[in-house]
């Protein structure tokens, strides 16, 4: 459904972040199984993990950035959840107040 003009300009652009730069093969091609993972992208994730074996990633590169991925995306729901929390004045865990529960009682009350 792309107009095929901007399907070729997506494509020269997409060729351009892999040539050679400050960011070796293996790096660009970890970042990009994280953007796949985030962009819930099957086509892409697949695509970009057969190409970091190619450059030699590892099992423990590939888990730890699939690791690094889950805790940015567990982030990203608390500081959205947090800014709703403020819009709506919602203050479930205040941590200015006390935690609620037994507390201990001094012999003088």
């Amino acid at each position: 459904m792309v107009d095929p003009r901007m399907r070729k300009i997506y494509f020269q652009f997409y060729q351009e972040t892999y040539k050679t730069s400050a960011i070796d093969r293996k790096t660009k091609e970890l970042i990009a199984i994280a953007a796949s993972l985030a962009t819930h992208c099957k086509g892409c994730l697949e695509g970009h993990i057969k190409k970091a074996l190619k450059y030699g990633v590892t099992k423990e590169e590939l888990s730890e950035t699939i690791a690094i991925t889950m805790g940015v995306a567990a982030a990203s729901m608390v500081d959205l959840t947090d800014i709703a929390a403020e819009s709506l004045r919602i203050r479930h865990f205040d941590a200015t107040r006390p935690p609620e529960g037994p507390r201990e009682v001094s012999p003088e009350e």
